[in-house]
């Protein structure tokens, strides 16, 4: 990779944790506190959610007929995706440890805080969180295939290819032959470090 591609990735990561900041002080004027993994509102912004709740009755009269019809298909989905949640998981805590790569950690995807949110009503907290589980359990599974390719084959398309994961950017280019398999060993080392990164952190944080 040149100078000037990572200059430039370097320039996207410093905009994404600008944007990450400028998004939690937005959040923060809402005025919610997380006090043991539960969110709580002040009460004048719990007060008014609780106002524009729409009852379970009335929510029936407002959806859509094709809604009711799909409903069975798209609950019926819980099956193969908690079937690949535990697949997955069983990979990497088996594999991961051998390969010498970091496991991920579920509760950095999976997030469940949706049931809070006075403004739903108990159909409408089901929904989010069912798709809150289908969408973080994606994305955890994800980053275990990110790694493990970081880890096998961190080799870019010749094609460019959408919605790439957050490590493909610093694999090799298509076609760069040149000390492949040193180059790889490269990839691998950073994973290690990577543990010893978590190893750190979490001593410092008392995690």
């Amino acid at each position: 990779m040149n100078n000037r591609i990572r200059q430039i990735l370097d320039q996207i990561t410093a905009l994404e944790d600008e944007l990450q900041k400028v998004v939690e002080d937005q959040e923060g004027r809402i005025r919610y506190q997380i006090e043991d993994r539960r969110v709580v509102f002040e009460q004048t912004i719990k007060a008014a959610h609780q106002r524009v709740k729409l009852g379970v009755f009335r929510w029936f009269l407002t959806v859509r007929p094709q809604n009711f019809i799909t409903m069975p298909i798209i609950y019926g989905m819980i099956v193969p995706l908690a079937l690949f949640d535990l697949f997955i998981t069983f990979y990497q805590m088996t594999c991961f440890p051998i390969y010498g790569i970091a496991r991920v950690k579920r509760a950095h995807y999976i997030v469940m805080d949706h049931q809070h949110l006075a403004y739903l009503n108990i159909i409408e907290k089901a929904d989010c969180m069912y798709c809150s589980y289908a969408v973080g359990m994606l994305g955890y599974a994800r980053e275990i295939t990110a790694r493990t390719e970081q880890y096998f084959c961190p080799i870019k398309h010749a094609q460019k290819i959408l919605s790439t994961h957050s490590r493909y950017e610093h694999f090799l280019d298509y076609g760069d032959a040149d000390n492949l398999h040193g180059k790889i060993e490269a990839f691998r080392s950073e994973l290690a470090r990577e543990i010893n990164t978590k190893k750190n952190t979490e001593k410092s944080t008392g995690k």
